[in-house]
């Protein structure tokens, strides 16, 4: 009995040693950077291009009370220009800066500037409504005071008539939160940490701080920043990211902006309001990092 016993007790610390020796062979494999996201900081530099919605624009003032209806507006784009890596010019293009972290490997929450330009398209006729100052008064042709050619309801937006410019620009301070979703494994890329894709979509809102270029009838001009109302958006996109820690990032993102207190002029009393569905396409460059 006593050598079954020890017979046994030797046979169970051989398999052990056995076990033991196998777990030391085994190699230890190194989880990537790209591997997980929670914790980790980003921040994106880019230029954007624009679309516009036509939108109603009315206008009011000390003797004037007027909508025109159906404008269309168009960006100004400086494209693959060398503002955008000037530190003392970089404001001038029409850019995105954007700052996030990781809550957790999935989603991100995020601050960011998108610099837009909205330019009212002049020289163009549109529908009307209500008054303005001087109306046919100066000139012998009534409703030609500025050379606007005003009938019962339409006008032409000459620009002795009105200027209206979001040029510096129509700025969007916004937060978002945001999706983001490894789709390497889709394409097959066998090494994260090299070359990586993305998914990513979002939510956001914010308040419109533009600053307005606008000339109303013979009224000095008025070009100052003011808090004028506020939007909310979504978008999607692709980000690649390269050697962990560098990416380019694409995006699509449409929303509504409602600027309820767009100033005009040096008079407080002279304001317009007006509500924009936007469309931007973004290109950015960024870093992704932990702390």
């Amino acid at each position: 009995m006593k050598k079954i016993l020890t017979l046994v007790i030797a046979l169970i610390s051989i398999t052990s040693f056995a076990q033991t020796d196998n777990l030391v062979d085994l190699p230890v494999t190194k989880e990537k950077y790209t591997a997980h996201n929670k914790g980790k900081f980003y921040i994106y530099w880019g230029g954007n291009r624009d679309n516009y919605a036509k939108s109603d624009i009315h206008f009011t003032g000390e003797n004037y009370d007027f909508t025109l209806y159906d404008v269309t507006a168009q960006d100004r784009p400086k494209g693959w220009h060398i503002d955008y890596v000037n530190p003392t010019r970089m404001t001038i293009p029409q850019t995105n800066l954007r700052i996030g972290y990781f809550i957790n490997d999935h989603y991100n929450i995020s601050i960011g500037y998108d610099h837009m330009k909205y330019i009212m398209d002049n020289d163009i006729r549109v529908k009307y409504s209500g008054y303005y100052p001087q109306e046919g008064e100066i000139s012998a042709t009534p409703g030609n005071t500025f050379g606007e050619h005003a009938t019962a309801d339409e006008i032409t937006l000459t620009p002795d008539f009105l200027t209206f410019e979001h040029t510096d620009g129509l700025n969007y301070v916004n937060t978002e939160i945001n999706r983001f979703d490894d789709i390497s494994h889709l394409l097959r890329l066998p090494n994260t940490d090299k070359f990586q894709i993305n998914l990513t979509e979002g939510v956001g809102g914010g308040f419109l701080f533009p600053r307005t270029n606008a000339k109303v009838f013979n009224k000095e001009r008025y070009d100052e920043f003011n808090v004028a109302g506020y939007g909310i958006s979504a978008k999607a996109g692709l980000n690649f990211t390269f050697f962990k820690y560098f990416f380019i990032q694409t995006e699509i993102k449409g929303g509504y902006l409602n600027m309820n207190n767009i100033r005009t002029s040096y008079n407080p009393s002279d304001k317009a309001e007006q509500e924009i569905w936007f469309l931007q396409k973004i290109i950015t460059v960024g870093g992704i990092f932990k702390l």
